[in-house]
């Protein structure tokens, strides 16, 4: 069949912007670093409270600037903050292995929780905005799955790679190439297409605290909305605050440091399977998603307890069953606001994520001086199964 002349420049359009956007994932995760960076602090000789300290500085970095830069991203251009981004990540990177301190360490994740706070709202407002200007936003839990799947292909990747370049040429080695990937998706970024209609520059200031305040307004308000809101932060953040631990609950395995990458590499395997489920679950139900946070929860328990290769394996499923949660949590936020507030509310439900987040990080560390990192992880199984109760009791 033969596409009419009006349909083909809608299906350009929506290549151009599903294209930029998985290869913008993709090397924004493309991070080799990532699976020996907890392990890089250790060998510096930091203690478990002071690595806690830098991820809840990371955390509280978030927390300050997570909803000021939604609402920058709602008055100003949501595809400057995005190539913005990633060349912060880069310096703190490149902080870490030229100088490896605390000190540095700490200025590096100042420079990535801002980087964080400056692409979060703005990724998601940006590709639902372009989806509905071209009459696709049915299609946004499905093109988000892929982009969170091609961003956990890229960490998958740069699992299997850091072991070799780490083996070869240690922890410069893999900073260098983490580097290269984030200077990379500064420059993809620079292609997404960008059609909201902006203020003017003379207007730029008001707009920025007339956007916050009525997001605030709209969430105070509206009983659904305040839901949606909620249940980012309750599916996220404790999972996304584990995963920072998951390499030294490896390695008390008794598996050897250049091992840790490649049973990352089975973690986030199951991870990116969740993610690309995201389309189909979209029909779950609430009490499909309690069904699956509790079963994540139970995975979680039984897999961090056991000590062992095959409870890593069940951790991995644990943490496919939160990624896909957390996927359709952002699908009914995005569906229950408007778009001249997205980036703003979006960041709101960031910003409790950081919140919980740090509140984690406090606890990990506490319960951490005296427990085995399986524990620790067994007991922070609990939150999912509360929400889980929570979902059930309110479907």
């Amino acid at each position: 069949m033969t596409l009419s002349p009006a349909r083909v420049p809608v299906t350009t359009d929506r290549r151009r912007l599903t294209a930029t956007l998985y290869g913008y994932a993709f090397l924004d995760e493309f991070v080799l670093l990532y699976p020996v960076y907890a392990l890089l602090f250790s060998d510096a000789g930091l203690s478990l409270w002071q690595i806690s300290s830098l991820f809840a500085l990371w955390s509280i970095t978030g927390v300050l600037l997570e909803v000021p830069s939604g609402a920058w991203a709602d008055a100003f251009s949501r595809r400057t903050l995005l190539w913005l981004a990633p060349l912060l990540t880069a310096t703190g990177f490149a902080l870490w292995v030229t100088v490896p301190s605390y000190w540095s360490f700490a200025v590096g994740f100042v420079l990535y929780g801002v980087a964080g706070a400056l692409g979060s709202g703005a990724l998601e407002a940006l590709v639902y905005d372009e989806l509905d200007r071209l009459g696709a936003a049915e299609q946004y839990a499905r093109v988000m799955g892929r982009a969170r799947a091609a961003g956990l292909v890229a960490v998958m990747a740069a699992m299997g790679l850091a072991g070799p370049v780490f083996a070869r040429g240690g922890y410069p080695a893999v900073g260098a190439a983490s580097v290269l990937a984030c200077l990379m998706a500064a420059a993809v970024a620079t292609r997404f297409p960008e059609h909201r209609v902006r203020p003017a520059a003379e207007d730029e200031g008001e707009g920025w605290a007339a956007t916050l305040r009525s997001g605030l307004a709209e969430a105070h308000k509206d009983r659904s909305v305040r839901g949606a809101l909620l249940l980012v932060p309750a599916v996220a953040a404790v999972w996304g605050a584990l995963d920072e631990y998951t390499p030294l609950l490896i390695r008390d395995t008794g598996v050897a440091d250049e091992t840790v990458p490649y049973l990352l590499l089975l973690v986030w395997a199951v991870v990116t399977a969740g993610s690309l489920l995201a389309g189909t679950a979209e029909r779950l139900g609430t009490t499909g998603l309690a069904v699956l946070l509790a079963g994540g929860a139970l995975a979680l328990a039984m897999g961090a307890a056991a000590g062992t290769l095959a409870g890593i394996a069940l951790v991995g499923l644990a943490f496919g069953c939160f990624q896909l949660a957390e996927v359709l949590a952002d699908v009914r936020l995005q569906h229950r606001i408007d778009d001249t507030r997205r980036a703003t509310l979006t960041s709101v439900a960031s910003l409790g994520t950081e919140l919980v987040t740090v509140a984690v990080y406090g606890v990990y560390a506490m319960l951490g001086g005296s427990a085995a990192h399986g524990t620790v992880f067994a007991v922070l199984a609990l939150p999912y199964l509360l929400t889980a109760l929570l979902l059930f009791r309110r479907r």
